[in-house]
């Protein structure tokens, strides 16, 4: 297949600069991609978006739920068009006649759209999205007019190593999870395909993202949320046994009452010495993204890290500050050694199980490429201290974590 002729990175530049740009973008309904959107969108840029339908809503109706909920004003709607299809289908689920004008109009494309999950029953899902859905994006890129392809990535592309992990391509190995396999071979079929094609290719790689740190809102509640949302159910589960129920059960786990009310949980979680969890902000996330898209013309393969991992006892302090819980200790590895794991611990572990290397992680992000281009900007990621912390798991609590966003 014979590819159209591209852009050069000068015409690039001055397109950019006069919004004259259509982006197409996938996934902007997920976490990510949402704020890409809709911070495009306020930019001054044309997006194109697509979107699957649900069962209850078409996609349009998705989209505009979502553009309610960051409160972008109509003005700024007016450059976005939504599409309804599937990236996992042939013409990612677009009719010829749409195709071939999407095709025509299209001038970069940003690939957001990923299944995040970690579990292994779940990698036939996880590799539909993640390579076949790639894929047939990477089709699209190379039969449009496009220019420039923007792949959303992930630092946990590394695998299981320790130390320092480079800004550049990753021989595959051992990973953690189907997801972290896949991202890290997605990044490759990216590089094949746009390099075939004359395609301009940035690949941004963000570490573990959390709500915004100014204002703790958030659509999405995983990651660092789902060990401590975790802690929480388990403190309200044994709370309400001891308050309504005489506490037989919450004995038998060695749970009590302390008398200033905080509840105990003998709980250890373990860690690693010197490892932690590397956290951004959606909002640092988001203007580092816009930052290296306008700014590394030439493309390139980005980090957007904290550069600081938060240790895990001091998450767990924070935990406990906030929620009024006591007992709960983060340990090493020998502790369990000596004294092995209570039933609560057990339970526990078993509930957050696929969050563990992560809690354990002693990787370390190179950023010197992508720290050349936020630093032009003044952009440093915030510190996940406790005021950020407790704003953002208020903000989960009370909005029932996403079950009525507000």
């Amino acid at each position: 297949m014979t590819s159209p002729p591209r852009a050069s990175r000068k015409e690039i530049v001055k397109r950019r600069a006069d919004r004259s740009v259509r982006f197409f973008l996938t996934g902007g309904t997920g976490f990510l991609g949402s704020h890409i959107a809709v911070e495009l969108l306020r930019r001054g840029y044309r997006v194109t978006l697509l979107a699957r339908p649900d069962k209850d809503q078409r996609a349009e109706e998705r989209v505009r739920e979502i553009l309610d909920w960051f409160g972008l004003p109509g003005s700024e709607r007016r450059a976005l068009k939504v599409v309804e299809g599937n990236i996992t289908r042939d013409g990612l689920g677009v009719d010829r006649a749409l195709r071939e004008v999407l095709l025509r109009e299209t001038d970069e494309v940003i690939h957001c759209a990923s299944n995040t999950a970690f579990s292994e029953r779940k990698r036939a899902a996880v590799e539909a999205v993640n390579k076949g859905g790639l894929a047939n994006v990477l089709d699209f890129a190379r039969e449009s007019g496009a220019y420039f392809f923007h792949h959303v990535s992930t630092a946990f592309v590394a695998g299981k190593t320790a130390g320092l992990c480079p800004e550049e391509l990753v021989a595959p190995r051992e990973f953690w999870n189907a997801y972290e396999e896949t991202k890290c071979r997605g990044e490759h079929a990216a590089a094949s395909a746009c390099g075939e094609a004359g395609l301009g290719l940035t690949v941004y790689r963000p570490s573990i993202v959390y709500g915004d740190s100014r204002t703790g809102r958030s659509r999405l509640f995983n990651a660092v949320y789902f060990p401590v949302r975790t802690a929480l159910f388990t403190k309200d589960l044994y709370e309400k046994d001891i308050r309504e129920r005489g506490g037989k059960k919450a004995a038998e786990m060695g749970v009590r009452l302390e008398p200033g009310g905080s509840i105990h949980l003998p709980l250890r979680i373990e860690v690693a010495g010197r490892g932690g969890l590397d956290l951004i902000p959606v909002d640092y996330f988001t203007a580092a993204f816009l930052a290296l898209m306008e700014g590394a013309t030439g493309g390139g393969i980005f980090h957007i890290t904290n550069g600081r991992a938060k240790r895990v006892e001091d998450i767990v302090d924070y935990s406990c500050r906030l929620f009024h819980m006591t007992g709960i200790k983060a340990c090493g590895p020998e502790e369990f050694k000596e004294r092995p794991r209570n039933p609560l611990e057990e339970l526990y572990d078993h509930y957050v199980e696929a969050y563990g290397p992560y809690m354990r992680d002693t990787r370390v992000f190179e950023t010197a490429k992508s720290q050349f281009f936020l630093e032009r900007q003044g952009l440093v990621c915030p510190e996940f201290d406790f005021e950020i912390f407790a704003r953002c798991m208020n903000y989960a609590v009370e909005t029932g974590w996403g079950a009525h966003l507000s």
